[in-house]
């Protein structure tokens, strides 16, 4: 498996570090012990990532004969395990079972397919038929959902502050897209590229969702893993793009950091130099151009994002300010000096972020 810039694959989770070391901190134990545990296994996880990177991951292709433009799916069960992949439980074709979570999860891997086929053109994330595999019932009250540079896996969440991570689309499609990007641009995943690399994944999760809604711009929510916490919660998700810093304010989450412009961005050496929360501010642009913009947002905004995504030009340590700088360009190459270059570039100006 390689890039253009140096395969480096990482371990990237849905729950930001940030989110699980304040749950950690709760007086109840039964808040506190799972996110406790998630941690530890993020960490063994991640160490696990870093080993195979050193020693290569397997090439991965699709099954002899397969249909190219088709998606070649299996979703295994860990039965509250730890190892991977886990008991196949269902295949490509293969019909519903009685385990919802199996479903949304094989589901999910196939709104992705046709998200990345039918507005892209991409066949899978690696643009070559690549074999989607996910595992489900990771660990027990697992809290989180992860890409490990080779499939996708999802916990049960404690059912006590998150509930089952294969519920909002949007999360299956963003960890999906950390692949995309692992295959394309391979974002560097510490500060600014790191938090380009969260936005990336963030903005195609949610388009994931519109296209499967089949919603405009205007209607979306624009919410990232709406659905996924508990009752109890105080809070609609885990972050917003439409209003960066207001998904939840929770007494024992805490309130939601991410900014939306960079007069309030965050210098922080946790989280990999913030890239959780710092994306807050790419993302913010995107939606401010995708509403400016109206209709559908995964045909102008997002073949933009796309285009600069894929296109060879954007670097490993690209900060803020190039990154916009490539869609100010994108824009222009694709449609024109018209309306769609004037919604990017005042996006990113409404941000904060100046383009080159």
């Amino acid at each position: 498996m390689t890039t253009h810039g140096g395969f480096e694959p990482v371990f990237c989770t849905i729950v930001p570090p940030h989110v699980l070391d304040k749950l950690s901190q709760a007086e109840d134990p039964a808040l506190a012990g799972p996110a406790r545990r998630t941690l530890e296994r993020d960490a063994l996880e991640r160490t696990h990532r870093r080993l195979t990177t050193v020693v290569g991951a397997p090439s991965v292709a699709p099954p002899a004969g397969a249909e190219p433009a088709r998606p070649h799916r299996t979703v295994h069960d860990a039965r509250h395990g730890t190892d991977l992949p886990g008991h196949k439980v269902r295949g490509e074709g293969d019909k519903p079972g009685k385990d919802a979570t199996v479903n949304r999860a094989y589901a999910g891997l196939g709104a992705t397919f046709e998200l990345l086929l039918k507005a892209y053109r991409r066949d899978s994330i690696d643009g070559n038929g690549l074999p989607l595999d996910a595992t489900v019932h990771y660990d027990r009250d697992y809290n989180n959902a992860f890409w490990n540079g080779e499939q996708m896996v999802f916990g049960d969440g404690d059912g006590e502050i998150f509930l089952d991570f294969t519920i909002p689309i949007d999360v299956i499609g963003h960890e999906l897209v950390h692949g995309v990007t692992q295959y394309t641009a391979n974002l560097t995943y510490f500060g600014q590229p790191g938090a380009l690399n969260e936005s990336v994944s963030d903005v195609f999760g949610s388009l994931i969702k519109q296209y499967t809604l089949g919603q405009t711009a205007a209607e979306a929510d624009w919410l990232i893993g709406a659905g996924l916490l508990a009752p109890r919660v105080t809070g609609k998700a885990l972050r917003s793009m439409k209003e960066p810093g207001t998904a939840y304010d929770d007494d024992v989450l805490g309130k939601d950091p991410q900014p939306a412009t960079m007069d309030d961005f965050v210098r922080t050496g946790r989280d990999n130099g913030g890239v959780h929360i710092n994306s807050g501010i790419p993302n913010h642009a995107f939606y401010l151009a995708a509403t400016a913009l109206g209709g559908h947002a995964w045909e102008r905004a997002g073949l933009i994002w796309y285009d600069v995504l894929t296109g060879g030009e954007l670097k490993q340590q690209a900060m803020f300010a190039d990154f916009a700088t490539l869609t100010v360009k994108a824009a222009r190459e694709r449609f024109g000096d018209g309306e769609e270059l004037d919604a990017v570039s005042k996006a990113w100006e409404q941000v904060g972020v100046r383009t080159l």
